[in-house]
């Protein structure tokens, strides 16, 4: 069995020009982020996609149904699941993203996001992220887990042997299954409208690549 897996970060929204932290907050995309979709659809155009998702986060559908009007197939629409949502960031939602970073991993010389998953892993990243909350309600590395791998699951279950499936969905999200499922690094940004494809064989899940903005896809 083979069952093919292209999550698609959405375009750049307004928060991300900002530099502001957006993981369960949301904003609409701005012309590049419109572009970035466009243009990700272009180079999936020859993909023949069976069914296609999207977190149900407003610049994950918008970015779904941007690529799904480059392509030839039926579909207009991402099916949503909110299983596929983005890392909740809790208190630090809308925070400037320095000013987070150097808030949470300054004091033991951690001065970005990227240094924190470099040096402990994304997981004990994020789970220093959770326990920098006043709040709690950011989530912890197994919290975000334990939430997103069940809408895989879904997607799996409602396919068919050699489908190519659009999954659009968020940074954050796709450096996670990454880490999980691959040993590539992953202290780097997921790029907007980059394209990370992972196959399913029947048993386990393989990353084929990670953050492709080329047209080789």
């Amino acid at each position: 069995m083979t069952i093919s897996l292209y999550f698609v970060r959405h375009g750049q929204t307004f928060l991300n020009k900002y530099h502001r932290i957006q993981g369960y907050a949301d904003s609409p995309l701005t012309d590049k982020g419109i572009n970035d979709a466009v243009d990700a659809g272009r180079r999936l155009s020859k993909v023949p996609f069976a069914a296609a998702y999207a977190s149900d986060a407003r610049r994950a559908v918008q970015t779904g149904k941007l690529i799904l009007a480059e392509n030839p197939v039926a579909i207009d629409t991402p099916t949503e699941l909110s299983e596929l949502r983005e890392l909740n960031f809790g208190y630090f939602e809308g925070e400037d993203d320095v000013k987070t970073w150097h808030t949470i991993g300054g004091p033991i010389g951690d001065n970005s996001f990227h240094e924190m998953i470099s040096r402990y892993g994304i997981e004990a990243a994020e789970d220093k992220i959770a326990a920098a909350d006043p709040y709690g309600d950011a989530e912890s590395g197994s919290e975000f887990w334990q939430r997103f791998v069940p809408g895989v699951e879904k997607i799996i279950a409602n396919a068919k042997d050699g489908d190519h499936i659009l999954v659009a969905t968020h940074g954050t999200l796709i450096r996670n299954l990454v880490s999980h499922w691959s040993d590539i690094p992953v202290d780097v940004s997921t790029k907007n409208g980059s394209v990370t494809k992972v196959i399913w064989d029947g048993n386990n899940y393989a990353v084929e690549y990670f953050n492709n903005v080329s047209d080789e896809i």
